[in-house]
């Protein structure tokens, strides 16, 4: 993960960031050694890791989105299973190091484009409108201000029928902001309907909808 981005699908109880890195500038440090190694926090390799990715993409709403945006890429692992579901994935993060490890992981694809964004401060602005933003273990590393930012900035770049997504690991770590109940609260009063709330010991992901509508109503079978 990248400081005030995690790496999208790691669990960042792996490599805890000391408390001495909690400024910005010393989290960007202290990522940029950590993804000197490849994939340092196992999202590849992991079981826990692949079947976190599998039940996110399982909950999301639609089968395909037109264009999607995924802040704190990480090493891009999710990006790349994105990519399969998504006409255009914009990728960004606020680590180098991390952004050549996803540019890697997803070398072969066209419909990625990467960015280097340190979110909630810089966004996406020029590029109009998403139907989807996975928004995977960012929080944690906000304050209560930040993740507030995040949710005004999600809600202000979704399209109509726009899809957000957030998933945060639930166990304490030295380097984490906020819990991942409080976040998801926070996210909850921008506006958007929340559709689906799964909860496991280890991590917590939320999905909420610009229209409300579940799946089975997307369809017309109600």
């Amino acid at each position: 993960m990248t400081t005030l981005q995690a790496v999208s699908g790691a669990a960042p109880i792996v490599a805890p960031a000391p408390s001495a890195a909690r400024t910005p500038a010393a989290r960007l440090t202290y990522f940029d050694e950590l993804y000197r190694r490849r994939d340092p926090y196992g999202t590849r390799r992991r079981w826990y890791e692949r079947r976190k990715r599998r039940v996110l993409l399982d909950a999301l709403p639609r089968e395909r989105f037109a264009r999607a945006f995924e802040p704190a890429c990480g090493s891009g692992e999710l990006t790349f299973e994105l990519a399969a579901r998504c006409d255009q994935v914009l990728a960004s993060d606020y680590c180098r190091a991390a952004l050549a490890q996803a540019r890697q992981t997803v070398h072969a694809l066209r419909n990625v484009e990467f960015a280097e964004h340190c979110v909630p401060v810089q966004w996406p602005a020029a590029c109009g409108h998403f139907d989807l933003i996975v928004v995977s273990e960012l929080c944690s590393f906000l304050d209560t201000g930040g993740v507030a930012h995040v949710g005004q900035r999600c809600a202000a770049s979704l399209a109509g029928d726009g899809v957000l997504v957030a998933c945060d690991w639930r166990h304490p770590f030295e380097a984490r902001e906020l819990e991942a109940e409080a976040a998801h609260a926070l996210l909850d009063k921008i506006g958007l309907h929340r559709i689906v709330r799964h909860e496991e010991e280890d991590f917590l992901l939320g999905v909420w909808s610009r229209d409300g509508r579940s799946v089975a109503r997307q369809e017309g079978i109600v």
